[in-house]
């Protein structure tokens, strides 16, 4: 019956993994408000909104990389904060950890797109 329900400590790990994509998504969605305003958008909440729905176009190969890398160093940092500290300590530690990388991810998307953007 173990392995039927997962072999992973914490229950609640796809909470935190939900949590780390929404938390993209939302400061994703800030940044690119904040740029439609600043361009004078009539509509920026929508425009943004927009933006968000049409990345369809991949990322240059190394743009890729380094946002996976990104990625996957705030994961593995995350991690090892979770595994380092205990208590409420770690639930506080591990959150404000991921909040930076998910942030760190987020506006290296966010500038390499409007990069990208602008050059087309």
């Amino acid at each position: 019956m173990y392995l039927a329900r997962g072999s992973s400590d914490d229950p609640y790990l796809w909470l935190w993994v939900l949590g780390a994509v929404a938390l993209y998504a939302l400061i994703s969605y800030g940044l690119a408000y904040r740029a439609r305003a600043r361009r004078g958008s009539a509509h920026p909440a929508h425009d943004a909104l927009h933006d968000l729905k049409d990345r369809e176009d991949p990322q240059p190969p190394e743009n890729r990389f380094v946002s996976r890398l990104i990625m996957l160093s705030g994961a593995g940092l995350t991690g090892l904060v979770a595994y380092l500290t205990g208590g409420a300590v770690r639930v506080l530690t591990v959150a404000l950890t991921a909040v930076a990388a998910v942030s760190v991810w987020a506006y290296y998307d966010h500038r390499t797109e409007t990069r990208a953007a602008a050059r087309r």
